[in-house]
């Protein structure tokens, strides 16, 4: 008699394949592979080594005709002499000068202003002489005269000759008669007076007495009210007088300091810079000794504070380097180059030492000299401190040879450590904000970055640039440069081929992935440049990555206005031109090769397969999949024409993404309208030699075997001996597939007995015994599988057979003691995986499937632990 406990169990429904567990634990990244739904991986596109350093490679979209040359010739002619600004030739209109006289003082305190001289005619510097000597006679008499109110033919009598100029010494006035400043100081002294202004030099006048002071003499007071007016200021000197004395002696000191610092600099410049060009001058020296010269010069003009602008001989050392580039030497003209960096030249000089240093970067056996000289660093202080609409050209040189040399892995340190990303990232947004403002690219900055974004490409392989781009929110700014520059296929490239390195890092992807107007910027790129392989295989990839983990990301993506539809179209263009890869309608700017004649379409199917196998993990969108006659029918029509042997990452996505869209058992679902054709060519695989095939065809059985027809074409066509066989692979997820597909076969009732064929009850208690320890998942779907097939039990030995019997009886008392089951040698993260396995999901069938043994055997004599 049964217990009731038995009776119980006797009645529950036949197990199924078990369900994805709702708990997660960080450890259950172990179970990816197992889960109903799974994302699919795939290899970053591959980007080819460009054989020449060239700014834009075979691959550009440009015409050569419409991009600047990477070859030119450059000779000392092709420098200026000087580097100052040419005359523009634009005659310019004269200014009319209106002088304004200032309005009479307000104040007291400041009654009398100072006023600026007119500048001195040069046509009277001829009457310099007499002049002044006509002025120290007057001033001789100047104390004697009375002051008094002149009569008008008095005043005709008045020196006031407009011949009268001024060197050295400013002229003034004092009482009618003109003085030099030098002299006038000394009046002061004596007789304190006030400076005024006549209309040509500075006028003296007799002031008031300063408050204490005493009286003046009889015959220098004025009479009358003319007298009075005159005296009204006061009898100290006005302050702005004495302050623009005072600072002209104080210029005067300068003027002496800097003389002394020039008399230094002739010095230097004679002693140590002459020697060393007459070294560089003479005929006949040798390259070493040219280069050594160099840089000797470099060192003695940064010794003596001679690099820059300022420098006053700066003109004939530059001539004296300019001939020099005549040698033709890449060694010298890099040391060259350092000095005239160094010297700060501008506009066409600036423009012609980058393309110098353009031209020799691009042989790759010159990075270790630019790495010796240190130019790298030169060249990234060009794009920092220079202005970039001033010197766009230099900039697009300058840049290439930038690109070239951090294509070599050994200065990618140093570039990023000397702020390489910033100074790039800086560069883009100066030109994305000027096309804001303007409506208008600046001229060649297509070009430029071109060359920028084709450098960051490079760069994110560092860990370093990856944080710096992050820290600095780079990821949105590069979006909209593909937004403003959507036209130029060689700038969107570029930047698709950044996020596709980048969008492979986790903390990268999820940055990628929150910027919510990314995805309609990938789909307007596929929908314009859908014949393009190179563009868009990357810009699938990388929506690929979004939607590997993010289901956020996939959500949005889905809900983009014509997202699948452009999905769609991009899947029947490569469709058709990997099943007759010929040279598309349009013309796509990489045919295949003859060599491999079906790879011009593959790449990009790969990578659409795995965005469709991705986007359908999402309980909202997997549906809708799975009703689409057109998915549907593009991933059958694949594996029709598609073998396994001839391409297999695009089979095994493709069969992954079925197997997807195969979990949702929807009514209106085209995989369970298509599900016997699907079985069909899921046979063709499982012949084959490729396990991971295998693996996912299997996966897909074990989806579509819970529907009555399948599981008879499983039997018919005898599958269930191969799923058998397979459980004597060791491997683990190949034996939890294929135990999952016989789990679904017990369920029906006529069909439990194919596990005695082929010895699979055997199987599967070896499967126990050998993975139980370590994988629950795998020993509960074993134990349910049993439990299904011991459904009318009368005899446990006649249902599993007495050795099988009494080695379960032994395997499930064991792995239900909980201290035996559990202590492993893991780390605690494992632990806690394992422990919610078992609890939730091996511990509940095993006692359920010991309690039925139990009670249809007996036995009076302990069993061994079975042998592995």
């Amino acid at each position: 008699m049964l217990s009731p406990n038995d009776k119980k169990l006797e009645k529950l429904d036949p197990f199924y394949r078990p369900s994805v567990a709702k708990q997660k634990t960080s450890a259950e990244i172990i179970s990816e592979a197992r889960n109903a739904l799974r994302t699919v991986g795939t290899q970053r596109p591959f980007t080819p080594q460009e054989n020449q350093r060239k700014l834009f490679g075979p691959a550009s979209s440009r015409a050569p005709e419409n991009r600047p040359p990477s070859s030119f010739s450059l000779h000392a002619s092709s420098f200026e002499s000087s580097d100052s600004r040419p005359i523009s030739g634009t005659r310019l209109s004269p200014l009319e000068l209106k002088p304004k006289v200032p309005a009479p003082p307000t104040t007291e305190e400041d009654p009398c202003l100072s006023l600026p001289r007119p500048p001195v005619d040069p046509a009277k510097m001829r009457r310099i002489s007499s002049a002044r000597a006509r002025l120290f006679r007057a001033a001789s008499q100047a104390a004697l005269l009375p002051d008094r109110t002149l009569t008008p033919a008095e005043r005709k009598k008045t020196v006031e000759s407009k011949e009268t100029v001024r060197m050295g010494d400013s002229v003034v006035k004092v009482n009618g008669i003109y003085l030099t400043e030098s002299k006038a100081i000394g009046h002061f002294k004596s007789h304190p007076l006030q400076l005024t202004y006549d209309g040509g030099f500075s006028e003296i006048k007799e002031p008031e007495m300063c408050k204490g002071a005493t009286s003046l003499p009889s015959h220098l007071r004025s009479g009358g009210d003319q007298g009075k007016r005159r005296s009204r200021a006061s009898l100290c000197p006005n302050s702005s007088d004495l302050s623009r004395l005072e600072t002209k002696a104080v210029s005067k000191t300068n003027l002496q300091e800097k003389a002394t610092e020039t008399e230094a600099d002739d010095v230097f410049w004679n002693t140590r810079i002459v020697p060393i060009l007459h070294k560089l001058e003479k005929e006949g020296r040798s390259i070493e000794t040219l280069c050594a010269a160099c840089a000797q010069l470099h060192g003695a003009l940064a010794e003596g504070n001679m690099l820059g602008k300022k420098f006053k001989r700066r003109s004939t050392l530059l001539k004296t380097l300019y001939k020099l580039v005549d040698v033709g030497s890449d060694p010298l003209s890099l040391k060259l180059a350092k000095i005239i960096l160094a010297l700060k030249v501008s506009r066409k000089n600036l423009l012609n030492v980058c393309k110098l240093i353009f031209k020799i970067s691009r042989s790759e056996k010159n990075d270790a000299l630019i790495q010796s000289d240190s130019i790298l660093e030169l060249l990234l202080e060009v794009l920092r401190s220079e202005d970039l609409q001033t010197n766009t050209e230099a900039f697009l040189y300058c840049m290439g040879a930038i690109k070239f040399i951090s294509g070599n892995s050994g200065f990618l340190h140093e570039m990023i450590s000397k702020g390489a990303v910033e100074i790039l990232m800086n560069l883009i947004k100066q030109i994305t904000e000027n096309t804001d403002k303007c409506g208008a690219c600046l001229p060649n900055s297509g070009h430029l970055l071109v060359q920028m974004t084709a450098t960051l490409r490079n760069l994110v392989d560092s860990p370093l640039a990856r944080s710096k781009l992050l820290s600095i929110s780079a990821l949105p700014q590069l979006c909209t440069v593909m937004g403003q520059h959507m036209s130029d296929k060689d700038v969107c490239t570029n930047i698709a081929r950044i996020f596709s390195k980048l969008t492979t890092y986790r903390d990268c992807c999820i940055a990628l992935a929150n910027y919510s107007r990314c995805y309609a910027l990938f789909l307007n790129l596929i929908n314009k440049y859908q014949k393009k392989q190179d563009l868009v295989v990357r810009i699938v990839f990388i929506l690929g990555n979004l939607t590997a983990k993010n289901n956020q990301a996939r959500e949005q993506f889905f809900k983009e206005k014509g997202s699948i539809p452009a999905l769609l179209s991009l899947f029947h263009t490569f469709y058709r031109l990997d099943l007759h890869p010929r040279r598309p309608a349009g013309g796509g700017d990489e045919q295949p090769t003859p060599q491999k004649p079906q790879a011009q379409g593959e790449d990009v199917l790969i990578k659409l397969t795995r965005v469709l196998a991705n986007l359908a993990i999402h309980p909202g969108i997997g549906p809708a999949l799975a009703a689409s006659p057109q998915v549907v029918g593009l991933l059958l029509a694949t594996l029709e024409y598609k073998s396994i042997d001839a391409c297999e990452e695009l089979v095994i996505n493709t069969i992954a993404t079925i197997n997807n869209l195969s979990y949702y058992q929807v009514k209106n679902s085209i995989i369970q309208d298509q599900k016997l054709h699907i079985a069909e060519l899921l046979l063709k695989l499982l012949g084959s030699d490729n396990m991971d095939g295998i693996l996912e065809a299997v996966r897909v059985f074990g989806n579509l075997s819970q529907d009555h027809d399948i599981c008879n074409f499983i039997v018919q066509k005898n599958i269930h001996k191969f799923m058998i066989a397979l459980l004597d692979a060791k491997h683990q997820d190949v034996c939890f597939s294929a135990c999952g597909v016989l789990l679904n076969l017990t369920v029906e009732k006529d069909k439990r007995a194919i596990l005695k064929e082929g010895g699979g009850i055997k199987k599967l208690v070896a499967c126990l015994r050998d993975f139980g320890p370590t994988d629950w998942q795998l020993a509960c779907l074993v134990c349910k599988t049993l439990w299904n097939f011991s459904e009318n039990i009368t005899n446990a030995s006649s249902c599993f057979g007495d050795e099988d019997t009494n080695t379960l009886l032994v395997l499930l008392s064991s792995f239900l003691d909980e201290e035996l089951a559990l202590d492993g040698s893991f780390d605690q993260d494992l632990k806690n995986y394992h422990k919610l396995h078992w609890e939730t999901e091996f511990r509940p069938v095993a006692q359920q499937l010991l309690s039925r043994i139990q009670a249809h055997h007996s036995f009076l004599e302990p069993l061994p632990f079975p042998s592995s």
